[in-house]
């Protein structure tokens, strides 16, 4: 397999002893094996919110979660190995990008080994307290540091006038996708989509402002990777409908039933997101487009998320006020959050 994924070295020394273990197919496989990861976490999310736990670590979910650890932790460690054996020295040996990614693996371990004996001295958790759980947020930041290392290789490789398609950023793009699966399931107390806020036949205070501060905190989440993305490139052709389908399918399985409208309202979502992209072309070269774009896209998934509730045949018991203000301030957030990405330029004399 090692030799598939090797891209030539430019130094004497590689070409007489071999390339060296890194480049886009190294980057293809990682995305292979985060894929894997990410099916193990979402399934392991699925049997905590159903009670399917057993109370035991040793689960059918922990052994495909921690597997497709086990292979990606196995695939950086040995491309190290080999590398270094080919002449690199050990911190030039990990694959460029990669550096995080491999202090994520033994930190992963750490976690992993810390949280059997947490689930064997305080017992197992369920609901809020599975995410906030002490061990699991440092799996959560490990797995973060490892399944990253494709979107930071890719940003630091040099483009050489190359074309931006799907056939060279499908690593980077899936990448950034597993960080934001990461990100809404581990944010999953604090979303729209599984609480009933919104369509709670009482109304009160206490779940207006919950239901508004998840909107927010969710849109801020969203925006916040799109921009980071476009510091670096242009968004793809269909990116977002793959990214805000994939994510809000999985984030349902928290949901006792799977409930189809919002995956459906969010891919609607997603489309007209990307038709945007093509009108708009937002990029740090068009910096009004950028942030008409930053502004526009939280709106649009929000007023979307709003009509799922409306075709699943759901009454919206907060006020026109509240459900259409806190859209609008999603998107007031997005256009402000476009300001930390494409800053202003500085007058001379403050330089």
């Amino acid at each position: 397999m090692a030799s598939s994924l090797l891209t030539a070295g430019d130094s004497a020394l590689a070409k007489k002893q071999g390339a060296y273990i890194e480049g886009l197919r190294f980057d293809r496989f990682m995305m292979v094996l985060s894929c894997w990861f990410a099916g193990g976490l979402y399934l392991d999310g699925w049997a905590h919110s159903h009670g399917q736990v057993d109370k035991t670590f040793f689960t059918p979910w922990h052994a495909l979660l921690y597997s497709g650890y086990a292979a990606m932790a196995i695939l950086i460690v040995t491309a190290t190995l080999i590398n270094h054996k080919r002449g690199r020295s050990w911190f030039e040996a990990v694959p460029e990008g990669y550096q995080l990614s491999l202090f994520g693996v033994p930190l992963f371990l750490a976690g992993g080994v810390g949280d059997l004996i947490w689930h064997t001295l305080f017992g197992f958790e369920a609901n809020i307290d599975a995410l906030l759980s002490p061990t699991h947020l440092v799996l959560a930041v490990s797995a973060t540091l490892i399944i990253s290392g494709p979107l930071r290789a890719a940003w630091r490789r040099q483009d050489n006038g190359s074309i931006q398609s799907w056939a060279t950023l499908l690593p980077a793009v899936l990448s950034l996708a597993a960080i934001y699966l990461i990100l809404t399931f581990f944010s999953e107390f604090a979303t729209p989509f599984t609480n009933t806020w919104i369509v709670s036949s009482a109304y009160s205070e206490i779940n207006a402002a919950s239901g508004a501060a998840s909107i927010l905190l969710q849109g801020a989440i969203l925006v916040g990777l799109l921009l980071l993305f476009l510091r670096r490139w242009q968004l793809l052709p269909g990116m977002l409908t793959l990214l805000f389908t994939l994510d809000i399918a999985l984030m349902n399985v928290f949901n006792k039933f799977y409930h189809w409208e919002p995956v459906v309202m969010i891919a609607i979502a997603g489309v007209a997101c990307d038709i945007l992209i093509w009108r708009l072309k937002p990029s740090m070269q068009r910096i009004d487009a950028l942030r008409i774009f930053a502004f526009l896209v939280p709106v649009i998934y929000f007023l979307c998320f709003f009509a799922s509730i409306i075709l699943a045949g759901k009454s919206i018991t907060w006020s026109i006020h509240l459900w259409l203000g806190v859209t609008v301030m999603s998107g007031i957030e997005g256009w402000l959050l476009s300001y930390l990405i494409a800053s202003p330029a500085l007058p001379q004399s403050a330089q």
